[in-house]
């Protein structure tokens, strides 16, 4: 009888070891421990300008790679940062594993640190160079960051797990974040539109980007913020106005019975992007003119083009011109966000 006690209690202990060692590790946030820079923030790619794949097994040469590379590589861009401290946080709450929390902790400070007084976040930080350092909503960047600490400041999405102490500085941040967008949405004639893809981080005033990403509207990265401003319990009546307009705009200059049709392979060059009819589809064109409301086109030598058709081939086929990023939000999201808010 003890002989069996003793059997099976070795068997429950090997089955929880066992179960421990499976549920301690994550491969992934392991590769993303390693990735991670000096300052907090993580790289979307290495200094050899090699793109982070965390798919990639750690050789002994990417090893030096990932070492070589320096924290002004830190960046907001492609999701960098966000994307890791989201999966972290999500590792730890799976295996309590207290390096993937320690990481994602430091990832936040990182995010705190890099906001502006005036509440925006640049695209790297800490690196000043070119339009890096505008405020920078492209591809939602900024907005991602604010999710995250809005998801802080409400514990939600597994954010419960890191310190109580980032919920006051969360609510802090996004207060100031908040702030930042409502005074960056374009205003037309003293009516609000919507916003630009980024902004001079002193003036406040849409900036350009890339060659072929001029200060314009920007409806994708719009679209991000607005969904971003719905999350707000109980909204001010700036906050309300705010989503108000945009949706108002969306509504007033979407293209309806167009498609976007663009290369699967745009290299090839087989066949140029272009819309197409469509009775089914919704679209809006990636810029618009500042004051004019009208589609603009970005090329790689600087020059903007009112027409699709004026760009040459390979921005042609190498860009989202246009998208149906609205088209949930006014049709769904916005008025179930109305039943709620529309007072």
């Amino acid at each position: 009888m003890m002989k069996m006690r003793i059997l099976l209690s070795l068997i429950c202990s090997t089955l929880l070891l066992s179960c421990y060692a499976q549920q301690s590790v994550d491969s992934t946030a392991d590769k993303m421990l390693v990735y991670q820079l000096g300052n907090g923030g993580w790289p979307k790619q290495l200094e050899d300008k090699s793109v982070v794949n965390y798919d990639a097994a750690l050789t002994p040469a990417l090893l030096d790679k990932i070492k070589a590379t320096k924290d002004l590589h830190a960046t907001f861009d492609n999701k960098a940062t966000s994307r890791e401290v989201v999966y972290l946080v999500k590792a730890y709450k799976k295996t309590q594993n207290k390096a993937y929390l320690a990481a994602a902790e430091k990832g936040l400070d990182y995010i705190l640190s890099a906001q502006y007084a005036n509440g925006g976040w640049p695209q790297y930080y800490p690196d000043q160079s070119s339009y890096r350092s505008e405020i920078t909503y492209n591809d939602d960047a900024m907005i991602n960051v604010l999710n995250i600490l809005q998801d802080i400041a409400t514990q939600t999405n597994d954010f419960d797990v890191v310190n109580p102490a980032y919920m006051k500085k969360a609510g802090k941040a996004i207060a100031n974040g908040i702030d930042c967008i409502l005074k960056t949405q374009v205003k037309q004639n003293g009516v609000l539109s919507i916003w630009a893809a980024q902004y001079d981080k002193d003036s406040m005033l849409p900036a350009k980007a890339r060659a072929f990403e001029p200060a314009s509207l920007s409806t994708s990265e719009s679209v991000g913020i607005v969904r971003f401003l719905m999350r707000i319990k109980n909204p001010s009546v700036a906050e309300k106005k705010a989503i108000t307009a945009a949706v108002k705009w969306f509504d007033t200059y979407k293209i309806v019975g167009f498609r976007f049709d663009r290369p699967k392979n745009p290299k090839a060059n087989v066949k140029a992007a272009a819309l197409i009819e469509d009775s089914t589809a919704i679209a809006w064109a990636r810029f618009y003119d500042l004051d004019k409301n009208t589609p603009i086109f970005g090329d790689r030598d600087n020059a903007i083009k009112t027409k699709l058709e004026e760009l040459s081939l390979e921005r042609r086929n190498g860009y989202a011109w246009y998208g149906n990023w609205a088209q949930k939000l006014i049709e769904k999201e916005y008025p179930k966000w109305l039943t709620t808010n529309g007072k």
